[in-house]
């Protein structure tokens, strides 16, 4: 018995939305992308999930595909391998770290004191710094400006901009020690 023209159930799936075809088609393609996606690695669970992905893009997306580029078992295992990467990535994503609810607690008077302190020792630094490198500093730090936009506005070179900025952040922390 030979193998069924592939590409022609597709293009019905493609052309007419032929579930006689598409049902021809799964149950065909689907329990080998569940074994190729379980050799691979995958668990039972995971392949039979991503398997019905597989064959549920093949319904919707069977517009993309190209006889000419792939047969019908490379263009679904493409898939298959595709979404097998897609679970995996999915699955290694860390967890969104635990979003405190409620007020804060509150913070020591002495960490605040100390940033307080820190924060006008700063304000003196840069207070102190040539006019060039202060307004450079304020455009870059305070004003969230890139290098690159603070050459645009000032006309200076760029290698000027970094020059200056550089010999400010190393006074400043000349000043803060």
């Amino acid at each position: 018995m030979s193998e069924p023209n592939w590409t022609i159930y597709v293009e019905r799936i493609r052309d007419h939305r032929d579930r006689d075809a598409f049902a021809a088609v799964f149950s065909h393609f689907a329990p080998r992308v569940k074994g190729f996606l379980i050799k691979g690695g995958a668990d039972a669970a995971m392949a039979e999930e991503c398997a019905q992905d597989v064959m549920v893009t093949l319904w919707n997306k069977a517009h993309l595909f190209d006889p000419s580029r792939a047969s019908v078992a490379t263009w679904i295992f493409t898939i298959a391998r595709n979404r097998r990467i897609d679970m995996l990535r999915k699955e290694r994503r860390p967890e969104p770290e635990d979003l405190n609810w409620g007020p804060d607690t509150e913070p020591d008077q002495a960490d605040i004191l100390a940033l307080q302190q820190e924060t006008d020792l700063l304000k003196s630094a840069v207070s102190k710094l040539p006019d060039a490198q202060r307004d450079l500093i304020e455009k870059a730090y305070f004003g969230d400006l890139s290098h690159r936009e603070i050459a645009a506005q000032t006309g200076l070179p760029l290698g000027t901009i970094k020059s200056r900025i550089r010999l400010a952040l190393d006074r400043l922390r000349h000043a803060m020690k």
